[in-house]
C-alpha cells in the first residue's frame, strides 16, 4: 500500500503573520551570486515561535526543558486528527464535551482543526480556539504524548498565566502550534515533526502526515 505525504507547515516568509509584537522573519544576504559572489549566503532572523512550532518546556517554565533536551519521541508516530471547524465556528475554548465523541484512550498524539486552518499566511486572527483548562485535564489524564493545532497557541492570546501550557506540562505533553490542516480530513495518520534541536524556548518544524492508501 503506498503512502501519502502531506505537508501541513506554514511556510515561513517575510509575509508570514506572528503573534502581535514578535519578531518577523527576515532575510539578509552576506554574498549573493548575482553580485559576483560564488555562492548565495544568507543570515535569517525570526522568533522560535514563528510558523508552525513547538514549545518547549522552558517557554512557561523558568525551570523546564529546553528543546536540545527534550525527547523526540512524542514528535513522531500515530497521530489523530479531528475537526472542530463546527463546533467552534468563532473561536473559543475547546471544552470536554466537544471531545465526547472522541476516544481518547486509543489516541497518542490529537491535532485540531479549526477556522484557523483557513486564515491567510499574512493574517492574524485573535479569535482562535484554544484549550480550556478543564480539557487539558483530561489530556493529561488520558495518557495524550502530543496535541497539536493549527491555533496559534493552547492558551487565548490575553492570557499571562498559560494554564493550559502548564496543564500539559504535567503530563509531559508535547505542544505544536500553528498547524496548516486546510487540506487533511480527520482520521488516522503518521506525524512526523521534528523541531531544530537548539538551546531555546521554542523553534519551528516541519511537520508531515502520512496516510497510507488503501
Amino acid at each position: 500500500m503506498p503512502s501519502q505525504l502531506v505537508d501541513i507547515t506554514r511556510p515561513i516568509t517575510p509575509a508570514l503573520a506572528v503573534w502581535p509584537g514578535d519578531t518577523p522573519y527576515s532575510t539578509e544576504y552576506l554574498v549573493r551570486m548575482d553580485e559576483g559572489g560564488s555562492v548565495n549566503l544568507s543570515t535569517i532572523t525570526f522568533s522560535g515561535h514563528c510558523g508552525t512550532h513547538t514549545d518547549a518546556h522552558f517557554h512557561y517554565d523558568p525551570s523546564g526543558e529546553r528543546l536540545a533536551q527534550m525527547s523526540l519521541d512524542a514528535y513522531i508516530g500515530p497521530a489523530t486528527v479531528i475537526d472542530l471547524r463546527n463546533a467552534l465556528p468563532d473561536g473559543g475554548p475547546i471544552l470536554p464535551e466537544h471531545l465526547a465523541g472522541v476516544d481518547l484512550s486509543r489516541i497518542q498524539r490529537l491535532l485540531v482543526k479549526s477556522k484557523a486552518s483557513a486564515v491567510p499566511d499574512d493574517r492574524w486572527d485573535e479569535q482562535f480556539v484554544y484549550l480550556a483548562p478543564e480539557t487539558a485535564q483530561l489530556l493529561v489524564e488520558s495518557g495524550l504524548r502530543l496535541f497539536g493545532t493549527d491555533a496559534p497557541s493552547v492558551d487565548p492570546q490575553e492570557s499571562t498565566t498559560l494554564p493550559s501550557h502548564k496543564t500539559l506540562r504535567t503530563g509531559n505533553i508535547a505542544i505544536l502550534e500553528i498547524l496548516q490542516l486546510g487540506d487533511v480530513e480527520p482520521g488516522e495518520y503518521e506525524l512526523i515533526a521534528l523541531p531544530l534541536k537548539t538551546d531555546n524556548d521554542g523553534a519551528p518544524v516541519r511537520a508531515i502526515l502520512r496516510r497510507k492508501e488503501i
